[in-house]
């Protein structure tokens, strides 16, 4: 029976060391995070970060908008925001309205207060293992196998999914921690003889119980990055939890595995980005 990775406790440990760091600083970090449209699930992610920020010891701008906030508005507020000295951070919540452009967002928001690593300045900077800041998920994943001395080098890994906020940056830093890295996604042929030889499975592509036990080698890593709702509504990811359990050496639950993972690296990022601005 696998060793199920506490995502949760970890958290909690990452978030304890940022705030000891934060106290130290001669002025508060901050982080200005802006809402566009009513979105339940966004609203929650945020009320989230504004709750991680309070315990981090970091002080909150929270910028809810309407949902009619047009394009030019969006991006005077992130002008403003990348020239407001006590704003260390800027954090604008995806998805946005439909009729507003997203890259443009992202484009628009200075590299050193990107504490998302969405800015192509950041994402470059990390390719070439130069990094300011990481993604949020892929760095709080590294985290957990460090945590629990999961060794990458030399292992096969497998990332399903291809996404910019995820399954490539994923890649890109098990690649960078020596694992020898295959990523899957929708056009892959005979997916499941690809996961079977992974050491280390990290799924992150948004199907419910889309990997399944047959998928699985023994003995293997299993980290499920994906929140999805199942039939009952209830909160679960890509990984049909009770079958692969079993064949796994190590597997994040879902809720309190990932989650709360990528939460805490956002405050780790938020006080390197105060540290960089005060010459620290």
């Amino acid at each position: 029976m696998a060793i199920r990775i506490d995502g949760k406790a970890l958290a909690a440990k990452v978030k304890a060391r940022t705030a000891a760091e934060a106290a130290k600083l001669p002025r508060q970090a901050g982080l200005a995070v802006i809402l566009v449209g009513e979105n339940p699930a966004s609203k929650v992610y945020v009320a989230g970060k504004e709750k991680d920020c309070a315990e981090c010891g970091i002080r909150s701008f929270p910028h809810k908008l309407p949902a009619e906030t047009t394009q030019e508005e969006l991006l005077a507020l992130i002008e403003k925001l990348n020239n407001d000295p006590d704003v260390d951070g800027i954090l604008c919540q995806l998805p946005l309205p439909e009729h507003l452009d997203e890259e443009a967002v992202i484009h628009a928001i200075r590299p050193d207060k990107d504490v998302d690593c969405f800015h192509p300045f950041n994402v470059g900077r990390m390719v070439i293992g130069r990094p300011v800041f990481l993604p949020c998920t892929p760095a709080g994943v590294m985290e957990m196998l460090r945590e629990y001395d999961i060794p990458v080098r030399g292992k096969r890994c497998v990332v399903l999914g291809r996404s910019n906020i995820v399954g490539k940056p994923m890649g890109m830093l098990l690649t960078q921690a020596d694992g020898t890295v295959t990523i899957c996604h929708s056009r892959t042929e005979d997916l499941a003889s690809i996961t079977r030889q992974a050491d280390i499975l990290v799924s992150a592509i948004g199907k419910t119980r889309f990997v399944t036990a047959d998928m699985v080698k023994e003995g293997a890593v299993v980290i499920d990055v994906a929140m999805n709702r199942d039939e009952n509504g209830k909160l679960c990811g890509d990984v049909d939890f009770a079958a692969v359990e079993p064949r796994a050496s190590y597997i994040t639950p879902v809720p309190g595995g990932v989650g709360p993972m990528t939460r805490a690296m956002l405050m780790e990022n938020i006080l390197t980005a105060a540290k960089n601005h005060l010459g620290l």
